[in-house]
C-alpha cells in the first residue's frame, strides 16, 4: 500500500511539473521573439540606418512591452533620425522600467542629450544631474552638464539683454509721445 501512495505522489509531481512546463513555454519563446528583433535593429543601427533599427526595436516593444532593451536602443534610433521628442519619451521610459543604477544613469544621460537637442535646457540640467547622482564617474555627463548650464546662462544673458533693449525702446517711445 506505501508504494502505491509513492507512485501517485510521483505521477501527481510530474504532472505538476509537465504542466508547468507547458505553461511557461509560450513565455520563454515570447520572450526570445523580442530579442530577435533587438539583434536585427541593432544590426541595422550599426549600418547607420536607424529608421529600419527603429522598426525592428518597435516589433521588439510590441513582443515584450517589459523589454528595457529594446525601449532603450528605439530611443537611441529616434535620437539619430533627430526625432528629439520621440526619444526623449523613450529614454524617460527606460529609467522608469530599470532597477539597475547604472542603466538608469544611462538612461538619464541619453534623455539629457535628447532634452538639450530639443531646447529643453533646464529639464536636461536636471537630467544630468540625475544621471551623475547614479553613476558619478561619468565624464561625457559632467561635460554636457557644464555645456548645458553655460548655454542656460547665455539664453538668460540674452533675454535680459533683450529686456533690457525692449525697455530702453519702450522709454524712448514714451519720451517721443511725451514731446
Amino acid at each position: 500500500m506505501f508504494r502505491i501512495t509513492d507512485n501517485k505522489n510521483e505521477i501527481n509531481r510530474l504532472w505538476l511539473v509537465l504542466t508547468a512546463l507547458f505553461l511557461l513555454l509560450p513565455l520563454f519563446a515570447y520572450s526570445q521573439g523580442d530579442k530577435k528583433f533587438i539583434r536585427q535593429g541593432n544590426r541595422e543601427y550599426e549600418k547607420n540606418k536607424y529608421a529600419e533599427s527603429e522598426v525592428y526595436y518597435r516589433r521588439a516593444i510590441d513582443k515584450n512591452k517589459e523589454s528595457s532593451d529594446a525601449v532603450f536602443n528605439s530611443g537611441d534610433a529616434l535620437y539619430k533620425q533627430d526625432k528629439f521628442e520621440d526619444a526623449v519619451k523613450q529614454f524617460a521610459d527606460n529609467h522608469d522600467m530599470n532597477d539597475d543604477s547604472k542603466k538608469k544613469s544611462a538612461s538619464l544621460y541619453n534623455l539629457g542629450n535628447s532634452l538639450l537637442m530639443a531646447d529643453k535646457v533646464k529639464e536636461s540640467i536636471d537630467a544630468y544631474k540625475g544621471s551623475l547622482r547614479l553613476n558619478p564617474d561619468n565624464m561625457e555627463a559632467k561635460y554636457n552638464l557644464a555645456y548645458a548650464q553655460d548655454l542656460l546662462r547665455e539664453q538668460e544673458q540674452e533675454q535680459q539683454q533683450q529686456q533690457q533693449q525692449d525697455q530702453q525702446n519702450q522709454n524712448q517711445n514714451n519720451d517721443q509721445q511725451n514731446q
